[in-house]
């Protein structure tokens, strides 16, 4: 972990630990010299109790603690309105009382990453919509949210909506989100916030979610 080099290469050499509560599941990885250890938990409810442990649980198997650690990456949606603002505050929080950078990555950046450019992202969005991307050579497009049957995206194209045609990820998505933070860390970003194309279902949770700081 005594790597200096700040370049993206040298920050994605030291231990960067990445976590993800946009849909169904507690997702958590840790890059450490370019190799990833991960977890992949499914769960419907439940993340603000058990992200804690996993990461914990996480850190241990590697053999470190928290204050080895040079960033935090968080997945930012779009997805379960509520996963994503449980994640995205621990992220908030771990990153202060750290003092180390947290980055957000969006679900979509994520499942481009290792894929050949251009490449266009389709996910699945519910209600008959879909989340669409375009990754091209010299960065991404526009996300927005679309009509699932006004899509005709010629390929390549990625994703569950993607269709027969879809190529599958280089890599699962929570290590994807791990390396792309590592990379970011190298250069001052802002804090991870939420990465809504929509909003919120009108009924509100039973356990509301944990409040965004501005």
């Amino acid at each position: 972990m005594g790597a200096s080099d700040d370049s993206p290469q040298g920050l994605e050499e030291r231990a960067v630990l990445a976590f993800d509560c946009s849909g169904p599941w507690c997702s958590a990885a840790l890059l450490v010299a370019g190799k990833v250890i991960q977890r992949d938990e499914p769960m419907e409810k439940g993340q603000a109790e058990r992200l804690m442990p996993l990461l914990d649980d996480l850190l241990a198997e590697a053999g470190l603690g928290w204050g080895d650690l040079a960033a935090l990456a968080v997945g930012t949606g779009p997805g379960n309105f509520t996963g994503v603002r449980i994640a995205v505050s621990a992220a908030r929080g771990l990153a202060l009382g750290l003092g180390i950078p947290a980055i957000g990555v969006t679900q979509l950046e994520a499942l481009a990453l290792g894929l050949p450019r251009p490449v266009t992202v389709i996910e699945d969005a519910r209600r008959g919509e879909v989340y669409v991307q375009t990754f091209a050579a010299d960065g991404p497009g526009p996300a927005r949210i679309a009509d699932a049957a006004s899509i005709a995206s010629a390929p390549p194209v990625t994703g569950n909506a993607a269709g027969p045609q879809a190529l599958p990820p280089a890599m699962p998505m929570i290590e994807a989100i791990a390396r792309i933070g590592a990379r970011r860390a190298a250069s001052p970003q802002p804090r991870p916030a939420p990465f809504y194309l929509r909003g919120a279902d009108a009924a509100p949770p039973s356990d509301p979610p944990p409040t965004i700081l501005p």
